[in-house]
């Protein structure tokens, strides 16, 4: 994937100036690359909000390895941030993530990884696979299981014949590594997503003293529909 597809940049960009820059993940998003953007708020983050106050953002595309979903992400947003900062505009100490729902589970994960960021927001992550396994998605009534094993997750099979699997892409266990601080979005009737699973991370990094903020908005679900809550 060409850099160029991925990356947004500010309408008078000077190659010669050093940029904050915003990562925002999900799965596959250069699809996006020529899409007008209104510059209002929404369910994610605006891109063209962003651009317009002198952020880039950059928007990589993530390639998965069945069975490791947290490496996967780790191996192609960690490149594609290090291209940007080998071409000399942005600054290095200004760097932030963001991802919801899906892209929020990854960059939980990539907290407990590395310590490049200078802050994330995760909103909706599911942080531990184990706990949330043997629930339902009350949107659709569906058993979660098949998420995990086949699906977006791809860690290939059950609890039960993938035990280390599940274990080595669960951020909730290797918090304690975490040091960027951290907003975290999860609201209670949300209906993909166990609520619960943003106060397992939540109170997890509490417990060890790192920098972390919950918000949760009140009948909002999986993501911020209303005026309100998005302006917020």
């Amino acid at each position: 994937m060409p850099l160029e597809a991925a990356l947004y940049k500010p309408e008078n960009f000077d190659p010669s100036k050093k940029y904050p820059m915003l990562i925002y993940i999900y799965e596959r998003l250069t699809q996006n690359v020529h899409n007008f953007v209104r510059p209002a708020p929404g369910t994610s983050i605006n891109i063209a909000y962003y651009v317009s106050n002198g952020y880039l953002v950059l928007t990589p595309d993530i390639v998965y390895t069945i069975g490791h979903p947290g490496q996967s992400a780790l191996k192609c947003v960690l490149p594609a941030m290090q291209e940007v900062v080998d071409r000399g505009f942005m600054n290095r100490d200004a760097i932030g993530i963001q991802g919801h729902s899906w892209g929020g589970y990854q960059t939980a994960y990539m907290l407990t990884q590395t310590n490049v960021f200078r802050a994330a927001e995760a909103g909706a992550p599911v942080v531990n696979m184990l706990s949330a396994y043997d629930g339902i998605r009350w949107g659709t009534g569906l058993p979660r299981q098949f998420q995990y094993e086949k699906a977006q997750s791809r860690i290939g099979g059950t609890t039960w014949e993938y035990p280390p699997r599940f274990i080595e892409n669960l951020p909730i266990f290797n918090v304690d590594r975490i040091t960027t601080p951290v907003l975290i979005l999860e609201n209670d009737p949300d209906d993909a997503v166990p609520w619960y699973q943003g106060i397992e991370f939540f109170l997890s990094l509490r417990r060890l003293g790192k920098e972390a903020y919950k918000w949760n908005y009140n009948g909002e679900a999986h993501g911020l529909r209303k005026r309100a809550p998005q302006k917020d």
